[in-house]
């Protein structure tokens, strides 16, 4: 993430697959290389950061607040540059958000969802369908990066993160305001050059790697017939 304005991002994957750390570390980053105001909202606090460049104010849920759309209410009186919600639930959570991300601010959430594709379906479908044209318009604007991410066993039985990111982009942004996200697994196919990485490049860097077995990259793909293909061209059975 470079320049913090209008920003939308979403890191997702299934329960207890790593999200919440990978959440903080991009802002950890940010932490360190960015004199911004960065406000967490959480339930609860996992990590702690402490004050380096930016200024750091967290919030638990039930200590501080009683949910997230009070809390993202509340910090958006406070100027931030950033707003980072640990779960996106609800609709009313995820209308705040959108509205933060719509007046200049970058917006970090997680959500539980199998896919990149799968976390724009989930999001629009939160909402009222008189509502929806009006979210895919913020969306199609706004939305600079989903990451959806995997932890995949090793060998040595430990785990490797695959990921799959799906950027922000003219094309991406058009399929959502159309109402074509169908399309999007298409899209990812020839993404490449937009930065696009698809769950399965990310298993066959790791087999590549020798990080993983092809069984276990076989098994973390969605569509194993499409997966195998390209993973077998590494020379792998």
């Amino acid at each position: 993430h470079t320049r913090l304005v209008s920003d939308w991002s979403s890191n997702v994957c299934s329960s207890d697959l790593g999200k919440t750390s990978t959440l903080a570390a991009i802002v950890d980053i940010l932490n360190r290389n960015t004199t911004h105001h960065i406000i967490t909202v959480e339930d609860p606090i996992e990590y702690v950061h402490p004050r380096a460049r930016a200024m750091m104010s967290q919030r638990e849920i039930g200590a501080h607040t009683k949910s997230f759309a009070n809390a993202l209410k509340a910090s958006l009186r406070e100027d931030p540059d950033v707003v980072v919600v640990g779960e996106l639930r609800d609709t009313e959570t995820v209308q705040m958000a959108l509205s933060a991300s719509e007046t200049g601010h970058l917006v970090l959430g997680t959500m539980n969802t199998p896919s990149a594709a799968k976390t724009i379906d989930r999001l629009i479908d939160l909402f009222p369908p008189a509502d929806q044209g009006q979210v895919r318009m913020t969306l199609a604007v706004g939305l600079r990066l989903i990451v959806s991410q995997r932890l995949v066993p090793t060998p040595d039985k430990k785990v490797v993160v695959a990921a799959e990111l799906l950027p922000g982009s003219i094309a991406l942004g058009t399929l959502i305001r159309d109402n074509k996200t169908f399309q999007i697994p298409s899209l990812q196919q020839r993404g490449k050059a937009l930065g696009i990485i698809r769950l399965e490049d990310s298993l066959v860097d790791l087999v590549k790697a020798g990080k993983i077995t092809v069984e276990a990259a076989r098994a973390e793909s969605p569509e194993y017939d499409k997966a195998a293909k390209p993973i077998s061209a590494l020379g792998q059975p």
